[in-house]
């Protein structure tokens, strides 16, 4: 792995120009994971995948194919209702994990379409929102869970914490750490000492120490309390340096957390006067469809996740909500190996 003597990331300006697309006619690309061979697998709201090939080409993989999202009479129905996989990771056989934010549950699904569920209660309890998988070293899996709200929207609220981390043993889950606000990704830092933790309606990352027993202790802040206005982090993904790149989703920016917890918008997409409302609605615990689904525009609206990909690791491609394609560009470090990547 490079060598750095200064984080590189202090003087790299993303322009416009320097971003290009790929994918057409996506269906709510959240999360997207990239193999070695250039391979790109894109969540999509079809009921499954999308692997998009290194010429281009694409191939849906559904579990049972849904024109829900499409045909969605509104933009709530469309983003409330139906199978919505959200968060993706590899199984170690190359299944791929799929986290469900329309099932609530957590689905095991082949490279040809072929499904299980592994979980949808926890605790003899529904389970709730499943938003994001990801697997560890030790080939645990965790989940996160935002809300327990069945209706998502309504637990856009500044003062719900009901969010939570779960990890997937013996044929169950279990719960590792609650008390989250809309609990989104999760990321272990490159010696899995910590798990840091996006809190979308708490404006902020938190992390917890991994101790030798596979529990989560030590709860803190890492880098600003508050990300800025408009600041409902979503995605993130660490780089070989030790940054922490990181998307806002209703106000379609992107950041970078230096290992200090300095903080460094490399893209702002948003509109200001709808960033503004929604942040309003939401400090008063009243977001309504209207002045939600009003934001969201740019090259990645709803921008969602941030995946490092290519032979190097050194592209970034950015997830989002409402994006029909993917956008990437080349980042000054390479991007952190997953546990998936093997050359």
């Amino acid at each position: 792995m490079a060598k750095f003597k200064e984080n590189p990331i202090h003087d790299f300006e993303l322009l416009k120009s320097d971003i290009k697309t790929i994918g057409t006619d996506l269906q709510r690309p959240e999360c997207i994971l990239a193999e070695p061979d250039g391979s790109l697998w894109a969540a999509d709201a079809r009921g499954g995948v999308m692997k998009i090939s290194p010429n281009g080409s694409q191939k849906l993989i559904t579990q049972t194919g849904s024109d829900f999202f499409e045909a969605a009479d509104s933009e709530a129905t469309r983003y409330l209702e139906g199978t919505l996989p959200n968060g993706l990771a590899f199984a170690d056989n190359g299944d791929i994990l799929i986290s469900n934010f329309g099932t609530d549950r957590l689905e095991r699904m082949t490279r040809t379409g072929e499904t299980i569920v592994l979980a949808d209660t926890i605790e003899g309890e529904e389970i709730g929102k499943v938003n994001f998988v990801l697997r560890d070293s030790k080939n645990r899996i965790w989940i996160t869970i935002s809300t327990k709200t069945k209706n998502w929207m309504h637990a856009l609220k500044h003062d719900l914490k009901d969010g939570y981390v779960a990890r997937y043993e013996d044929g169950a889950f279990r719960i590792m750490a609650d008390g989250f606000g809309f609990t989104n990704e999760i990321r272990f830092d490159k010696n899995e000492e910590f798990l840091y933790i996006v809190e979308t309606t708490g404006g902020c990352i938190t992390r917890m120490r991994l101790t030798e027993n596979g529990d989560l202790v030590d709860r803190e802040v890492f880098g600003p309390s508050k990300l800025g206005k408009g600041a409902w982090p979503d995605g993130i993904a660490f780089d070989a340096y030790g940054n922490l790149w990181g998307t806002t989703v209703y106000s379609d920016k992107l950041f970078v957390l230096t290992p200090e917890g300095d903080m460094k918008t490399l893209l702002d997409e948003g509109d200001p006067a709808k960033v503004d409302a929604l942040e309003k609605a939401f400090f008063s615990n009243n977001v309504t469809e209207d002045v939600l689904f009003a934001t969201g525009q740019g090259i990645a609206p709803w921008m969602a996740s941030v995946t490092f990909g290519g032979p190097d690791l050194s592209t970034v491609y950015i997830g989002s909500l409402k994006g029909k394609n993917i956008p990437y560009f080349k980042s000054p470090v390479p991007g952190l190996p997953m546990v998936h990547w093997k050359k």
